[in-house]
């Protein structure tokens, strides 16, 4: 299959990216196996299957009627539900007077989709190499579930109505749904309505990109949320009783590179932290940061108003490392471990230890943890519940998970964050949010919020000291 996206993926607006990649904030996200589930119990409770797949093709049809803008409509059915759903899309276009086309990939495999088919009175085409085009293509070929790649011909069959606006109906069609294949699809699409719930390949990399802009049709599924998407940042406002320490303490270790701490410190603060105390870091990069010896630092480990330590940021694997490391373990405060702090950790981690957030890149993470297999979020699960620790799986598709199995996918982030020392930024943001008190994974939650929101509020241009600056 060609990995490439042909014209559709190209946009000459600047802002197109974020218009492209968007999807529903604090979304429930379902793999197949769970979605399958989901609709069983929907059944058992007397919603039934057949009217699941009349909701999804009227969502579909709403969504189709919007797109096509009254210009005519080519819908592409598979064999499965898929392109049930496809065909009771077209039942009801057609109902408000839409010009539909229908094209089938093969007869209808499943009793839901032989009756939707049914229900359809008008002509079904063979999709076939020479099928004609519609301005609007309805993709409800394949939906979740798939568990090989498309063939030579059906990718290129789909490829020949690349350029046209594409609705896809679950996922684009070649798409893997629980991100365990990079399988990307041969044509991608401008809209992908999701059923029900969010898939996986709707969040991570390389699959995201391809279903374009995401949608929620909320089909009657009683969706479980211990998989989400990631949630509004809240407005933040400190009660009129708030002091300094009551909004947090964070201490700060440094290494030898010690802009990269200085960035955490700055960070700390700018998240809402009250005090933020850098050890021997030189001139603190903002007055209010406490500047302060390696031994007055240490001493201030025993301090029970420190609400979390920050350990990684600009600090390579060592001894030197391995010694500070043992140091916050010893004082029994929350933590946040970045880069090689987090190898360092881990054989202790869990073990009575305090609550601590991990903030591996990919590169970190293969180091930490090099024998987890599976998509990025069950990578991500299996390294949380190792450390028994919260793990910010970054990346484009950042990836939160705890011990106890909540995950939050932060699908889009901001490309701008792709330049050195936003790491570091976000750790410091870490140790804002868990000195605060309360649970690792909200404080990792809202630290992601926060790093991604700032970063779209700069936009072009960005480097890392422009998060830690005057808050616009």
């Amino acid at each position: 299959m060609t990995k490439g996206w042909g014209n559709a993926s190209k946009s000459k607006s600047p802002q197109a990216w974020d218009r492209r990649m968007t999807v529903p904030a604090d979304a429930p996200i379902l793999t197949a196996d769970a979605m399958r589930a989901a609709e069983a119990a929907c059944a058992a409770a007397g919603v039934s299957l057949s009217e699941l797949m009349e909701r999804a093709g009227a969502a579909v049809a709403d969504v189709a009627w919007r797109m096509a803008a009254g210009a005519p409509v080519l819908i592409l059915c598979g064999p499965g539900n898929n392109g049930g759903d496809g065909y009771v899309a077209a039942r009801l276009l057609k109902a408000r007077g839409a010009k539909v086309r229908v094209a089938a990939l093969a007869p209808p495999a499943t009793d839901l989709a032989r009756a939707a088919r049914a229900a359809w009175d008008g002509p079904v085409e063979a999709f076939a190499p020479d099928t004609a085009p519609a301005p609007l293509i309805v993709d409800a070929l394949f939906g979740v579930g798939l568990t090989r790649p498309l063939s030579d011909e059906w990718s290129a069959m789909l490829r020949r109505f690349a350029g046209r606006r594409v609705l896809a109906v679950d996922v684009p069609s070649g798409i893997e749904s629980d991100g365990l294949q990079d399988w990307l699809p041969p044509l991608p699409a401008a809209v992908t309505l999701a059923l029900g719930a969010l898939k996986p390949a709707h969040l991570l990399l390389p699959t995201a990109p391809a279903c374009g802009r995401v949608l929620l049709a909320p089909i009657g599924i009683d969706a479980e949320r211990r998989m989400r998407t990631l949630p509004p940042l809240p407005p933040e406002t400190p009660t009129a009783d708030a002091h300094k320490f009551s909004r947090g303490m964070v201490l700060v270790r440094a290494g030898p590179m010690k802009g990269a701490a200085g960035l955490s410190a700055a960070a700390a603060l700018r998240a809402g932290a009250g005090y933020v105390v850098l050890e021997d870091g030189g001139p603190a990069p903002l007055s209010a940061i406490i500047a302060e010896a390696p031994a007055a630092f240490r001493a201030r480990l025993d301090d029970p108003r420190v609400g979390a330590i920050v350990v990684g940021p600009g600090f390579p694997a060592g001894d030197a490392l391995a010694a500070a490391v043992g140091e916050v373990l010893d004082a029994g405060k929350p933590l946040v471990l970045d880069a090689a702090a987090i190898g360092a950790a881990l054989p202790r981690l869990g073990k009575g230890t305090a609550a601590a957030i991990l903030t591996p890149h990919e590169g970190e993470f293969a180091r930490a943890f090099p024998d987890l297999r599976g998509s990025k979020i069950e990578r991500a699960l299996a390294a949380a519940r190792r450390a028994q620790a919260v793990v910010i799986y970054k990346g484009a598709d950042t990836v939160i998970a705890a011990p106890d199995g909540r995950v939050v996918a932060a699908w889009p982030g901001s490309p701008w964050l792709a330049t050195a020392g936003t790491g570091d930024v976000l750790a410091g943001v870490c140790g804002a949010m868990l000195a605060r008190g309360g649970d690792a994974f909200d404080a990792a939650v809202a630290a992601v919020g926060w790093h991604i929101a700032r970063a779209r509020s700069i936009g072009r241009g960005l480097v890392a000291d422009d998060l830690v600056k005057t808050a616009k």
